[in-house]
């Protein structure tokens, strides 16, 4: 671990001082030992402690469209963030995929954790600086990353990263931070199948009822999501301690949930407590929301498209897959990543929808998701019979090419948005990076 340092970086947004108001195949499946932890890890399970529960909610039947939005700048000059994780009281912490998790408050953000083993690690990038991943483009680093559910009693910091085993061997590694001991760090899963440059999933959160959901990539191994033996292309759910619980479907590695998944790099809840999830699909096209099912398969990578799609296997044609709530189809890519299922009060327009960053796209995405047969709102509809049978989804564009390539957005304890920008990531158009990315902003809503 490289010791503590401070960084300081411009508060560009006034009032806002203080705190926000297969590859690796050793087999470690099995192996589901409690991670060893002088804190005792174990949380309630039940619903009754989670604020955004709200069993009879109901999609908005208006377009988000009729209300008009703007941005606050909160922090600029970020190192190509991937996360940001709110603590109850307001305390933020940020990861960067140079290989940093920095903690944020009154304009300053102090590096609290920069484990050297992540893949090109960094010190510092310089925008127009050639070689690296930041250069080529990859998907690796230093990911996701969560606090535990009795945080600060639990003074712990999960995070999700890239490393390099050996020559031309790649993994992922889930580990955690003992915050209150010099941010010592603990392994809790190793050997994820992972890869340099592309299909590391790697979002982390912890759910309704307090069990740690964990998405990973397929790796660039073919054979990796339909293994439930393999952590390729799952979404797992783990215990805080890293076992698998007993709710679990059962599968030969026990912590995967669901499987059949490409590259899902977010997961949220509805208010119900129904997990969430953004797909990136084949180039081009194909990008997916799913409704994750316990035991679910998801098709890739053969099952992807629609009736007419010749390139891939028709969810129409198998009853054995799970079919998603939304499908771009061939022609149309969101690349979508991070988002929330927003509940907030700040932004009223977007209460009761999924809010999710979109890379290539350059946008924010919209979905509004309807119990049932959407109303005329607008916006593009997902509606066909190879979509989800029970559910209708509506998506709505924000922000398109405004501030470049979304990697993340989050609501916060005190109910705004914030949405975290990947300019420097290799991968931006010839408009970004724009001077001050990238950048975490606050999303507010100006008019209905």
């Amino acid at each position: 671990m490289r010791p503590r340092a401070t960084r300081r970086r411009f508060l560009a947004s006034a009032g806002t001082a203080g705190t926000l108001a297969l590859a690796g195949c050793l087999n470690p499946f099995d192996d589901t030992e409690p991670v060893d932890s002088e804190y005792d890890l174990s949380v309630d399970h039940s619903l009754d402690d989670w604020d955004r529960h709200d069993p009879d909610w109901s999609a908005p039947e208006s377009s988000p469209l009729e209300a008009s939005f703007g941005t606050e700048t909160i922090i600029e000059g970020l190192e190509v963030p991937w996360d940001i994780e709110f603590a109850p009281d307001g305390e933020v912490f940020i990861s960067e995929r140079v290989g940093r998790i920095s903690h944020y408050s009154a304009g300053e953000l102090e590096a609290v954790a920069e484990p050297d083993a992540v893949i090109d690690h960094a010190a510092a990038i310089e925008t127009d600086e050639e070689g690296g991943w930041w250069a080529g483009g990859s998907e690796g680093g230093l990911l996701g990353i969560a606090l535990h559910p009795n945080y600060p009693e639990v003074p712990v910091l999960y995070a999700f990263y890239t490393y390099q085993a050996g020559e031309e061997d790649y993994r992922n590694r889930l580990v955690l931070y003992d915050m209150d001991n010099g941010n010592e760090e603990t392994v809790v899963v190793d050997d994820i199948p992972g890869h340099r440059n592309i299909h590391n999933g790697s979002r982390l959160a912890f759910g309704p009822r307090n069990y740690l959901w964990v998405t990973t990539g397929d790796a660039n191994i073919e054979s990796g999501p339909q293994d439930t033996g393999s952590l390729a292309g799952k979404i797992l759910r783990l215990e805080p301690d890293g076992t698998a619980p007993d709710g679990n479907p059962g599968f030969e590695a026990p912590r995967v949930y669901s499987y059949g998944h490409r590259n899902p790099q977010g997961i949220s809840f509805l208010p119900d407590a129904t997990p969430i999830a953004p797909e990136h699909g084949p180039s081009p096209g194909r990008d997916e929301v799913n409704l994750v099912e316990s035991g679910g398969n998801y098709g890739w990578p053969s099952v992807r498209g629609g009736p007419d799609d010749s390139e891939y296997e028709s969810y129409a044609a198998h009853d054995d897959v799970v079919n998603p709530l939304v499908n771009t189809g061939p022609d149309v890519t969101w690349a979508p990543c991070g988002g929330v299922f927003y509940t907030g009060e700040s932004v009223p327009a977007l209460r009761n929808r999924f809010v999710t960053g979109g890379l290539i796209s350059q946008r924010i995405n919209v979905v509004t998701v309807f119990d049932g047969e959407a109303p005329d709102i607008g916006g593009r509809r997902f509606e066909a019979d190879w979509h989800h049978p029970a559910y209708d989804a509506v998506a709505h564009p924000l922000f398109e090419d405004e501030f470049g390539r979304i990697r993340h957005v989050e609501q916060g304890p005190d109910g705004g948005l914030y949405a975290l920008t990947s300019n420097r990531d290799g991968r931006a158009s010839d408009a970004f990076p724009k001077e001050g990315d990238d950048r975490l902003v606050r999303i507010v809503q100006e008019s209905s």
